[in-house]
């Protein structure tokens, strides 16, 4: 059997297909809240947020966090979030753009850093699990790397070319892993990441999942 030819897309979850700002806001300031620090804003999320999560609170407390501190607020963090998911919704769209590149006879996955185990019924739950060849959520310790996924991810999908293969993220982390596979990457403004800050990793940036699909569609030609 020979590599799959076709164009694949590599989709990541959170802030991307799924669009749980509010939640991922509302847990960050709740496990700010275990160190004192003062909530923080959307808007001063977007333009500070980076990963891995570590560095994020190096850029907000001046320091990198313990090892408790960050046990501490890792923990909260996902028990805030669980507890508030369940508001959160797919992306405008995303639903209909799935099904559309299915059945246009092209493959995707889902390649995310949230907890397998949560994540493949979430999936299931939104009623597009069908869509996907592959479902990757992260298996060990929170707060690493993507790149080291995304090569165990592709590794998965043997007939999947690397060459044809687009990520669509919202984050710096999603374009590093992507160029470490030798894929492209597109970036979606809608979620953890200011259009500012992706502008700079030197890959497409779009501000519709629907203008992603096409900037992957020309990228994967």
């Amino acid at each position: 059997m020979g590599m799959h030819t076709g164009a694949h897309i590599v989709w990541d979850w959170n802030g991307t297909l799924f669009h749980d700002n509010e939640a991922i806001i509302g847990a960050t300031n709740a496990a700010f809240g275990e160190l004192g620090l003062e909530p923080i804003t959307m808007e001063r999320y977007r333009a500070l947020y980076c990963v891995p999560v570590p560095k994020f609170y190096e850029r907000l407390l001046g320091r990198l966090p313990t090892d408790a501190e960050w046990e501490v607020m890792d923990e909260t963090f996902h028990r805030y979030y669980s507890e508030h998911r369940g508001r959160c919704g797919l992306t405008e769209g995303a639903a209909e753009l799935l099904a559309g590149w299915r059945e246009a006879g092209r493959s995707q996955s889902i390649l995310s850093m949230y907890g397998h185990d949560e994540l493949v019924p979430l999936v299931r739950r939104f009623g597009i699990a069908d869509h996907f060849v592959r479902v990757d959520g992260r298996t060990g310790p929170s707060g690493g790397s993507k790149a080291e996924h995304m090569v165990r991810h592709l590794a998965s999908l043997a007939m999947v070319d690397p060459a044809r293969t687009v990520v669509i993220g919202d984050a710096a982390d999603d374009a590093v892993a992507a160029l470490h596979v030798g894929a492209r990457a597109v970036l979606y403004t809608g979620g953890s990441h200011s259009r500012a800050s992706l502008e700079g990793v030197g890959v497409p940036v779009v501000d519709t999942l629907a203008e992603a699909v096409v900037e992957a569609e020309r990228l994967a030609a």
